[in-house]
Order: C-alpha cells, then sequence, then structure tokens
C-alpha cells in the first residue's frame, strides 16, 4: 500500500471519527456546531426525513430534541454576551430590533396561535418594502388588538415586516409596559414622529378611535366610534404613501366591557376603569383575556399620492377621506364577523 493512500485512509478515518459539521445555521444566525448526517450536509436537526442517521437507523426524537435544545442554549448565550457587551442597535425612537424580534414577539406567539387561533386575510396587500399606513379599528379594553396585529405582520408576511404603531402618552408612563412598547417599535401618537417613520420607509399603524373605540362598552361592539380630527390622513397625504384599512375582530370578546367605574379612573388619571365579567372581581385572574376567536384582514391599498401637494391643508377633503376609510373599515367588520361565525367555538 503507497504512502499517498495511507495518508487518505488516516483522514478519512480523522472526517469519520471528528465528523462533519452541519452546513445549516442556527435561529440566532450562527452556523450549527452539530454533526452532520452521513450523505448530508445536515445534522438530524437540520436533515430530512429520509436521510440516513450515522447508525443506521432511525432519527431518535430524542436526539432531535437535545439538537434543538442546544441550539437554542447556544443561541441565548451569545444573544446574552451581546447584550452585555453592548453590541446592538436602538434606533432614535427606541426600537430594539434584536430585542423585538428574539424576545418581545415571541411572547405573543401562544396567544396568537393557539389561544385566539388568529386567521389572517390580505396579509400580502402590505408592500414587500417601502412605507404604508396602517389604518385599524381599535376595541378590547386592553390594546391586545395592536399587539396581535403587529405579530401577525412580523410572522406571516412574506417580507416579516415590522409595524410601528403610534400610542397615547399614557402608554410610555407605565412601569415595564412603557419600556417594552418602545423597545417593540412603538412611537408616542405624534404626527410629526409617524411621518419621519414613514419617510424611512416604515410601515405606521395607527388606531384613529383612540381611548373612545378602546374603551367602548359591550353594547357598542364593532361599532367604529370617530376618527377624530382626521390627522392620519394629513400624514399620509403629506408622505404621499397609501392607507391600508385594516379589520380587527375578537378583540372585543377577550375582554368584553360590561361596565366604567368613572371615578375611580378619575382618581387615577386613567381615560376609563373596566368593569369586565371576571374584573375586578377575580383580582389578577381578571386580567386572563377570554378565548376569543380573531380575524384580521388587511384590505386593499388606498394610494394617497394623487391628490395636490397642498391636499392636506383642505379641512373638507381630509374630513371626506377620513368618512370614507372609516365606512371602509366598518364594512370590513360586518362581513368578518359572518367569516368567523361562533366567537369562542
Amino acid at each position: 500500500m503507497g504512502e499517498a493512500e495511507i495518508i487518505r485512509m488516516s483522514d478519512r478515518a480523522s472526517r469519520a471519527e471528528e465528523g462533519d459539521r452541519c452546513k445549516a445555521t442556527t435561529s440566532s444566525g450562527r452556523p450549527c456546531r452539530n454533526t452532520a448526517v452521513p450523505g448530508s450536509p445536515y445534522c438530524r436537526l437540520h436533515a430530512p426525513d429520509d436521510a440516513p442517521d450515522p447508525s443506521g437507523k432511525a432519527g431518535s426524537p430524542i436526539d432531535a430534541a437535545r439538537d434543538m435544545a442546544g441550539d437554542a442554549v447556544s443561541g441565548f448565550g451569545a444573544f446574552l454576551q451581546r447584550r452585555f457587551r453592548g453590541d446592538y442597535e436602538v434606533d432614535d425612537f427606541g426600537y430594539d430590533r434584536e430585542l423585538s424580534r428574539n424576545v418581545l414577539l415571541p411572547l405573543g406567539r401562544p396567544l396568537y396561535e393557539n389561544y385566539f387561533r388568529i386567521r389572517t386575510l390580505g396579509i400580502t396587500r402590505i408592500p414587500s418594502e417601502g412605507p404604508a399606513l396602517l389604518v385599524a379599528n381599535h376595541s378590547g379594553t386592553v390594546a391586545l388588538d395592536a399587539v396581535m396585529m403587529s405579530y401577525a405582520v412580523a410572522h406571516e408576511h412574506p417580507s416579516e415586516r415590522v409595524v410601528r404603531s403610534v400610542a397615547a402618552d399614557l402608554v410610555f408612563t407605565l412601569p415595564v409596559l412603557g419600556p417594552m412598547a418602545r423597545k417593540a417599535g412603538n412611537v408616542v401618537a405624534c404626527d410629526e414622529d409617524a411621518l419621519e417613520l414613514l419617510r424611512r420607509g416604515e410601515l405606521v399603524g395607527v388606531f384613529p378611535e383612540g381611548y373612545k373605540g378602546v374603551g367602548k362598552g359591550w353594547h357598542e361592539r364593532y361599532r367604529l366610534q370617530r376618527f377624530g380630527r382626521g390627522g392620519f390622513i394629513e400624514t399620509a397625504l403629506r408622505a404621499r404613501v397609501p392607507i391600508i384599512p385594516v379589520s380587527i375582530v375578537g378583540a372585543e370578546e377577550a375582554y368584553p366591557m360590561i361596565g366604567d367605574a368613572r371615578f375611580i379612573a378619575r382618581a387615577f388619571g386613567f381615560p376609563y376603569f373596566p368593569i369586565t365579567p371576571t374584573f375586578p372581581w377575580l383580582g389578577p385572574l381578571g386580567l386572563v383575556p377570554f378565548p376569543s376567536k380573531w380575524v384580521i384582514e388587511f384590505g386593499e391599498p388606498i394610494p394617497m399620492d394623487g391628490y395636490p401637494e397642498d391636499a392636506a391643508e383642505d379641512p373638507m377633503l381630509v374630513f371626506d377621506l377620513s368618512d370614507s376609510i372609516r365606512d371602509t373599515i366598518q364594512q370590513m367588520l360586518y362581513r368578518n364577523l359572518k367569516i368567523r361565525g361562533s366567537a369562542f367555538i
């Protein structure tokens, strides 16, 4: 046997002992460190179902779970290292993309997929890039509708886009929730901030009903409240971006508001103090939402770039456009209530 053949055999033995590395990347974007399945560039976790096992037997679910756990631990460790080093970016509005994508958004997955069983319609009507203004109805006592809409766009849109929703000042004064809302990409309800985000090519979410929508009583469910002075129309006209109407069905039943303790609300400076079938009677347990079924529909984009440059200064045009979009969303709500059927089953 020649020297070259001996070297080749030695190399093969060494590779067989050490194993080739998997060519996949983990969810954190780092190279997978698991051993590849023979005959495949991937490990058990990333290999096709018909890939051979190193032992010649079918892949073990325990091994796959162990590989998955290893990836998760490795990815989380790398995440913590970057946080401690300060190796991450936060924009001038406080948005922390890495924290939002890897920590905050995943918290909404059980609610979205298993608890509310949300169905989305028209998600591809949102452009894959470039700015747009998402205008949605607001309801449900607690602003879960804004959270679920953002999750839908981040995880179901082909481009996994981020929605930068505008929120009332009160949200950002709350302990824990305020900083989390800002890091998740939300901004104070300010026309100038919304306009700047649109000019940067972002998706901006607005809820023109404001407190009147999220704090309305059970007897007014799915009836849109007044859209204010139409500031969102002025913003869209100035930025010359399309408006995408959004209908959210399901939030009304998650926290059905049957009363408003206004004296308590005034005492604490709240716009309302909700009374629901379970809150405040059950204490903290009363904060658990009912498992209602949701439907979120994204309507056809309404272009705003065909109007004159000074169209935002025309109060009648602004009012007419605002009223038209409000009617569009109302009709979408009626239609999606029929599509959903039962609120809970």
